[in-house]
């Protein structure tokens, strides 16, 4: 039997990867039956599924840092999902890892993010439950959200990858725990950038000492945190960072969190949309018949407030907002015109 692009592609995994790499072959597969591609692997296949989802397209109207920008060049959370997967592709290449599961887990690690970033989260952690987190949203998004239910069925790993990415949780393979770092990359340099952007921010406030580790320029910090990463994990059965560039990217991190994620100018319009998801919550419990129809008919298998936080969880910045208008604005008379 004639050999597809598929079992060459397979092959050539075994032949020039480490070997400490996650083969496609060995994946754990998916939940549901599937018939295979004859040109494509598994995490090709899941990267592709993701990319073409709707979730993914929502992203780019979904807030990274700074709320609902109107200025095009301020990052949004599809452009940071991007970014991520740039860094976690080179990372992947150059310690000769899977790249094509790196890349899904990437793409798809904040599908589940909320409108306003992490104050949306917030705000539904407080209105719906403590344990609701982006990331877990984001497993249930593929698992289940897309598709009118019937998710993307993509394979364990890249699940694995996509709900690990964040805080203490570990991943099960190299390559998804390269999501979590090249995230942290991402976003810390990104951040900068914009927040120098918006004014908030310059270079000369970060302390001399991290800057003299990781350097001035946005290119040459990416630069020198990713050479860290592949440096320290090279030929090596686990993933880090080495202990100077650790160091000084955790201090980093540290300092945007006082000056920027906590920043009163940033954070100036958090009240308001939390407020403006506490109070769409708490009308689409009341009255769930407004929901579009698949939130509806998912109340007859889960509680209506999981359906609820489902629905305002998907919604972008802007639709969340036109949203509230709707609903609590009044419209002017115009005189029956």
């Amino acid at each position: 039997m004639e050999k597809t692009i598929r079992d060459i592609i397979l092959e050539r995994e075994k032949e020039d990867l480490s070997k400490f790499a996650f083969l496609t072959e060995n994946t754990r597969g998916r939940d549901k039956p599937y018939v295979p591609c004859d040109i494509r692997t598994e995490f090709q296949r899941d990267r592709d599924k993701i990319i073409h989802c709707k979730a993914f397209r929502r992203m780019m109207h979904k807030t990274q840092v700074f709320l609902s920008p109107i200025e095009e060049h301020y990052r949004t959370r599809l452009t940071h999902t991007l970014e991520v997967t740039q860094i976690g592709r080179i990372i992947c290449r150059a310690l000769m890892l899977n790249e094509d599961l790196c890349e899904a887990a990437c793409l798809g690690h904040d599908l589940g993010h909320t409108p306003f970033g992490h104050t949306g989260e917030t705000a539904l952690q407080e209105c719906y439950s403590k344990e609701f987190t982006h990331y877990r949203q984001s497993l249930r998004v593929v698992e289940f959200l897309e598709n009118n239910g019937e998710g993307l069925n993509l394979t364990w790993e890249v699940r694995d990858g996509i709900v690990n990415h964040q805080g203490k949780n570990k991943a099960s393979t190299l390559e998804g725990i390269i999501v979590k770092f090249a995230d942290r990359i991402a976003y810390i340099n990104h951040d900068i950038d914009d927040s120098v952007r918006a004014g908030v921010l310059e270079i000369d406030d970060i302390p001399r000492d991290i800057l003299e580790v990781l350097g001035r320029g946005h290119s040459e910090r990416i630069n020198n945190m990713v050479r860290s990463v592949i440096s320290a994990s090279f030929d090596k059965n686990e993933i880090s960072m080495e202990p100077h560039v650790a160091e000084a990217t955790n201090k980093l991190r540290d300092f945007l969190f006082e000056k920027i994620y906590t920043n009163p100018m940033v954070k100036s319009e958090d009240n308001k949309a939390c407020e403006l998801i506490a109070r769409l919550f708490e009308h689409f419990v009341k009255y769930p018949e407004k929901m579009p129809a698949f939130f509806r008919e998912n109340m007859k298998n889960e509680p209506v407030e999981r359906c609820v936080c489902d629905y305002i969880a998907g919604m972008t910045d802007r639709h969340a907002i036109e949203v509230y208008k709707e609903i609590f604005m009044p419209n002017v008379w115009t005189g029956g015109k």
